[in-house]
């Protein structure tokens, strides 16, 4: 397997086309961002622990029948992955209120939502990726209405298998948001899910243990991320 070119490069994450058209190498690099990319800061270790944070909890949703793009991991910070043809959609659950649902809609942090709440949004930086429908994403183009429907129910899936495996570490996963895309005529979980991506707090004290900690300055973001990691049981290295 040979890497080659960079195909793309995110805020946080780098992808290169291999010599297999299948396969790509996914690469998660130090920086760290806020505010669409406004703000970006290098933390060392954190490629290294997000990498191999993310291919835990794949492989541990692989084992209860979620398809994923994850493969294997290459390196401390590269992981082999399938090539996907990503939906520009982002698939967000709320377990309890924090974020932009407060600001939107007035409400106070901390509420726990009971059924959580559902929401799609476009991927689109330069728009701060606005908040969307099914009819929109079947009018635009995006996906199909069986599309649509697979990503929902894969994400409140992975909703329920992820709530169960942090809270018995003694985490709430407060909120996340996923991206998929398609393989081979299947709708795939692609990207990533880590601490960039989801809210998680401490069961007992609320601490935020997730990128928060960047957004807000409240400093320690990768202690945390390794924190978090560690009460999963991921292996990093010292």
């Amino acid at each position: 397997m040979e890497k080659r070119n960079e195909l793309y490069r995110g805020k946080a994450k780098s992808v290169y086309e291999t010599d297999n058209s299948d396969q790509m190498i996914l690469l998660f690099r130090n920086d760290t961002s806020a505010n669409d990319g406004e703000r970006i800061d290098q933390l060392d270790r954190k490629g290294m622990v997000n990498n191999r944070f993310n291919a835990f909890i794949m492989d541990e949703l692989e084992k209860q029948g979620v398809a994923t793009h994850h493969i294997k991991l290459l390196s401390d910070q590269e992981s082999l992955v399938k090539s996907l043809d990503m939906i520009p959609i982002e698939c967000v659950i709320r377990n309890i209120s924090a974020g932009s649902i407060c600001r939107r809609l007035g409400v106070e942090e901390n509420l726990d939502l009971n059924p959580p709440t559902f929401e799609f949004f476009l991927k689109n930086d330069p728009l701060h990726d606005p908040m969307i429908n099914e009819f929109h994403i079947e009018s635009f183009g995006w996906a199909v209405a069986d599309e649509v429907e697979k990503m929902k129910q894969t994400t409140l899936k992975v909703n329920d298998i992820l709530t169960k495996l942090f809270r018995d570490a003694g985490l709430l996963l407060v909120d996340f948001k996923l991206e998929f895309g398609r393989y081979k005529g299947d709708i795939v979980l692609g990207d990533e899910f880590t601490p960039d991506g989801c809210r998680l707090w401490d069961v007992n004290t609320r601490k935020k243990m997730d990128k928060d900690r960047f957004r807000q300055g409240l400093g320690g973001v990768v202690e945390a991320y390794e924190e978090v990691a560690h009460r999963l049981g991921v292996e990093l290295p010292n």
